[in-house]
């Protein structure tokens, strides 16, 4: 019998045959650079073969590369498959879903309602996945994504939850001391959060120059996540750009105090997309339903 390599192998080649870059693939998988290249030169040692050809930029993969990738992607598709079917037939698929969606929506307003949920549908069961990139996807095995932006996605039905506006806040110390001294927001000290994955999110110095104010000057904080940023905000260190969805529960307890008439609105809205594979499932139809409520009531108390 021919030895296989290891699963990790093939799914890291999968990964990267399918997005074309070591880097994205390492962000996918939400490991170093340094781990995607030691695991595809082990898959080329396994397999006895170049399958990337490294003297382009970026690298890409040789026709025997390409003609693993196929097999691969097809012997992963069909695992998944049949691991779909195993749950359906045992009845197990029906009680649970899979909801994707950012690091700062899970933390500061999926997994504080969540509770709720299960009060009204003990039975069920909601597996959060987020995802290391700030613009979650529809994966294989994924019900529902719930995301930010213009709801241009055609990946599923698609509903808009409630609209998205965008203020400074920062620890109401800080607050009082900067409007004490006089200064704006262009010299205060601020807390950025920037990676190559979160483009779509708008940052300090789109908001400065929609509200007409010069670029940043003050000193400055840099986050390569939204949880992180918020914790550093609460820390004092800085004023952050603060969505309603996540930061307007810390202002209304006074943890976070918003900039005077800062707010402003993007255009922007959060969606949920469902999977059509899932749409009639009795556990997806019930979480929408919910999230729509959910929503509803935010808008009424003007989150």
């Amino acid at each position: 019998m021919i030895r296989l390599p290891p699963l990790r192998l093939l799914t890291t080649f999968e990964t990267f045959a399918r997005l074309g870059s070591m880097r994205e693939a390492a962000t996918a998988l939400n490991v170093t650079q340094p781990a995607v290249t030691q695991a595809l030169k082990a898959l080329e040692d396994h397999v006895g073969a170049v399958l990337i050809d490294r003297t382009t930029r970026p690298a890409r993969l040789t026709e025997t590369g390409q003609q693993l990738a196929r097999a691969t992607r097809d012997g992963l598709d069909l695992i998944v498959d049949t691991i779909e079917e195993i749950r359906v037939s045992t009845g197990r698929e029906d009680q649970r879903l899979t909801v994707a969606c950012t690091m700062g929506l899970a933390t500061h307003w999926l997994m504080p309602r969540l509770s709720d949920f299960y009060a009204l549908h003990p039975g069920y069961v909601v597996n959060v996945q987020v995802p290391p990139t700030d613009l979650p996807q529809m994966w294989p095995g994924t019900d529902l994504v719930l995301r930010y932006g213009r709801g241009t996605w055609t990946d599923g039905t698609t509903l808009r939850l409630f609209n998205e506006t965008v203020c400074p806040v920062g620890r109401p110390a800080l607050v009082d001391s900067l409007l004490a001294r006089g200064e704006g927001l262009e010299i205060a000290p601020l807390i950025h959060v920037r990676t190559v994955e979160a483009r779509h999110w708008e940052g300090w110095t789109d908001y400065l120059g929609r509200r007409g104010l010069p670029k940043p000057k003050g000193p400055g904080h840099i986050f390569d996540n939204y949880v992180q940023a918020v914790q550093a905000a609460l820390d004092g260190r800085g004023l952050m750009l603060g969505w309603r969805s996540i930061t307007d529960a810390l202002v209304s307890e006074g943890s976070l105090k918003a900039w005077p008439d800062g707010a402003l609105d993007l255009g922007t809205a959060y969606f949920a997309t469902v999977a059509p594979a899932a749409a009639k499932r009795p556990a997806v139809q019930a979480f929408v339903e919910w999230v729509r409520c959910v929503s509803e009531q935010s808008k009424a108390i003007k989150l």
